[in-house]
Parts: C-alpha cells; sequence; structure tokens
C-alpha cells in the first residue's frame, strides 16, 4: 500500500525522529499566529497604518501565515509519527487517536491515510475503517489491499457474505500474488492456490500468508489464521516493510487472546 505523499516515508512509517517546530494547535506559536492575523484587520480599520505601511505589514502577515502552516503540517508528521510507533507497539487505541488526530490536522491528506484504517481493524471501529479505505480508493484506485482490508472491515461489521457482496473493485495491480488474493477473496479461489502462486519469491510468499491468513480469519479459521499469520510475521520477511510489522502486531494480538 502506498503512503501519503505529505505525511510518510517511503515504508510508510513516517518521518519518525524528526524534530516539529511546533506543538499541536492550540499550542501558544498557534495564538500568536492568531493573534498576528488579527491585528492588521483591526489597525486598518482604524486608518491607523499609511497604504505603504499596510502594503509591507500584508506581506508580513503573509509570510507569518505560511509559516503557521507549516508549523501545522510539521506538528502533523510529528503525530503520525507517534501513532505508528503506538501501534507497533501493540498500543492501539493511542495509536487510533493519533491517525484521528492527523486526519484532523491535514484533511486533504486524509484519504492517503491508509495505515489509519488498519489500525481502526484493529481498534473494533469497522465502520470508520470501512470509510477510510472507501476514501483511499479515491486516491489509490488499483491497490488490492485496500480492497482487502474494506473486506475485512466489512466481514467483522456484518458478514463475509455481505463483505464479498461490497468487495471494492479495482485496477491493474502487477505484484505478485495480487491477483490471486483477489480473486480469493471474491471467492473464486482458494488459498491454496494462492500460496501456489506465490511460487518461491519471498515478497510473494509474505503477501501471500498475510492475506491468507487475514482471509482464514474472517471466515472463522482461527487455526488457519494463526499459522499464515505465524508464517507472515517471520523474520525473513522484514523486508516486507509496515506491512509485516502489521503481521507482527496481529500476531501478538492472537497469541494475547484467551
Amino acid at each position: 500500500m502506498n503512503p501519503g505523499p505529505a505525511l510518510s516515508g517511503s515504508d510508510g512509517r513516517g518521518t519518525v525522529g524528526s524534530k516539529s517546530r511546533t506543538g499541536p494547535r492550540g499550542s501558544g506559536f498557534a495564538r500568536c499566529c492568531s493573534l498576528w492575523v488579527a491585528k492588521p484587520i483591526l489597525f486598518r480599520a482604524r486608518g491607523f497604518f499609511s497604504t505603504t505601511q499596510r502594503a509591507l505589514l500584508t506581506a508580513f502577515f503573509l509570510l507569518v501565515l505560511a509559516v503557521c502552516a507549516r508549523s501545522q503540517t510539521d506538528s502533523a508528521r510529528e503525530v503520525f509519527a507517534r501513532a505508528v510507533s503506538d501501534f507497533e507497539n501493540g498500543r492501539i487505541e493511542p495509536s487510533a487517536a493519533g491517525f484521528d488526530r492527523v486526519a484532523a490536522l491535514t484533511p486533504a491528506q486524509a484519504p492517503h491515510l491508509w495505515q489509519r484504517g488498519i489500525v481502526l481493524y484493529y481498534a473494533g471501529r469497522y465502520a470508520d475503517c470501512r470509510k477510510q479505505f472507501e476514501s483511499h480508493r479515491t486516491v489509490n484506485p488499483n491497490d488490492v489491499e485496500n480492497a482487502t482490508w474494506h473486506f475485512l472491515c466489512v466481514a467483522r461489521a456484518e458478514s463475509p457474505e455481505r463483505a464479498r457482496a461490497a468487495l471494492l473493485p479495482v485496477g491493474p495491480d502487477s505484484r505478485v500474488p495480487m491477483r490471486e488474493i483477489y480473486q480469493m477473496f471474491r471467492g473464486e479461489m482458494t488459498p491454496e492456490q494462492v500460496m501456489a502462486a506465490a511460487g518461491n519469491q519471498p515478497t510473494a510468499q509474505f503477501y501471500a500468508h498475510l492475506y491468507v491468513g487475514l482471509y482464514h480469519e474472517a471466515l472463522g479459521n482461527e487455526q488457519g489464521a494463526r499459522e499464515h499469520i505465524a508464517a507472515a510475521a517471520a523474520d525473513r520477511y522484514s523486508s516486507g516493510g509496515y506491512m509485516h510489522m502489521v503481521a507482527r502486531v496481529h500476531l501478538r494480538l492472537l497469541r494475547e487472546r484467551p
């Protein structure tokens, strides 16, 4: 799945460790921005400045506004990185709250936040999860993984049958074995056929194990889910990036179940 262009790095983890120039909205800096924006309007109304002075001040205030906007983006990056870290460490509720905050801070980027959709699934917020992946499809229409996570959310909220009926359409996804994974979720291919399609390519094997495991779980096959999720979480697939982290978090949650 593709990370959002403004907030995340190549693996979707964000700019972890980057320094934010300001705190969240409502900080002293943000209040300062609001104050400076309000002042020229007040002074202009009173005729306090000359035309030249007003022009110079307008340019200055526009610069301040640009800095304010940049500070908000920096804040969103910081919140994004913290949300990813919370998820990686199994802190699901704080992670979901963090991604909600990122979406609120940068609404234009919200459709790109597939990471938010995944954590909403684990948080049990299936309606919000569904909406996130429907939104993500508007910016990433070819992604099979997006359709599968949408299926998982609907299956949990309603039923696998309804999830299959609501399965999102996708375009060409050239990654092996994404075509077969999609057909499995449509009910047109078996998990065994997906595993066979992966062949001996490690990346393909990783995705096959991950989505076969998730598919088994959606259908109520706990043993099959544990087997394949455990395989996907293995160290040999660590090159799977963010989705390998998802597999490890999922396995940890499975093991914590009574």
